[in-house]
């Protein structure tokens, strides 16, 4: 039987999700458990895509196989049991065996958290620590020209040269958090997202925030297609995946 997983991560815990030789990894984490609840049957888990090292997440979702008889609530208690305390399990629910984790993804949702008042030590694994003010409406103005369907190659790290670029992004926009309006939040929804793009485009808006360059400046890097013209990646502590929605 096929089941689907919705579940949350501290990402500074690990080395990022996949699993990799030596490393602690959020796959190794919930395949073991799987293992133990699968009559110590080696278990694949396929995820709607990886996270890199310190990046969390919220709603990450994902498939595996059981032949184990077993209700969707006890595999949910079973496999938080069977994890650390920096995983947890959501939901569990049954899916057709033909479903994929991956391919089936119709949008994902990132949220960037950023701390432009005093540092805060507890948080440091969580916000990025900027601890400057940023200039929010010309960040509010620039984040506008990401909307679309764009080739996003110049906001790609390590993309090789024939890789399909074009991403859409559906929604992108900054606010203030309402607890604590010195956090500022960045959200993107899109149909997909590369390796590092989110972080890169956070990037720039804060070039923007900066009064570095300015609000339209980003359409010129879009259409460069130049990585380094897209300058500086931001923290990774910042990023969360907020949702996967098939």
């Amino acid at each position: 039987m096929r089941y689907l997983i919705t579940f949350a991560y501290d990402g500074s815990a690990y080395s990022g999700f996949q699993t990799q030789p030596g490393l602690r990894t959020v796959q190794q984490e919930l395949e073991d458990a799987l293992c133990y609840i699968n009559q110590k049957t080696k278990t694949q888990l396929v995820a709607s895509g990886r996270t890199d090292a310190k990046v969390h997440a919220l709603r990450q979702k994902a498939h595996f196989d059981l032949k184990v008889n077993i209700t969707d609530a006890k595999l949910k208690r079973a496999l938080n049991s069977n994890t650390t305390p920096e995983i947890y399990v959501s939901k569990v629910e049954r899916v057709p065996d033909d479903f994929h984790a991956r391919y089936y993804v119709k949008k994902k949702a990132y949220c960037y958290r950023l701390n432009t008042g005093d540092y805060v030590p507890m948080m440091r694994n969580y916000i990025y620590q900027y601890n400057h003010e940023l200039d929010l409406k010309a960040m509010q103005k620039a984040i506008k020209y990401l909307k679309g369907t764009h080739d996003f190659r110049a906001f790609v790290s390590e993309n090789k040269e024939k890789e399909d670029c074009t991403r859409t992004i559906y929604k992108a926009y900054i606010k203030r958090n309402k607890s604590d309006p010195n956090i500022l939040e960045f959200y993107f929804i899109g149909n997909g997202f590369m390796k590092y793009q989110v972080r890169n485009m956070v990037g720039y808006l804060i070039k923007v925030g900066e009064n570095k360059a300015s609000p339209a400046s980003i359409q010129d890097v879009i259409e460069s297609k130049n990585r380094i013209k897209a300058g500086k990646t931001a923290p990774a502590e910042g990023l969360y995946l907020e949702d996967v929605i098939y």
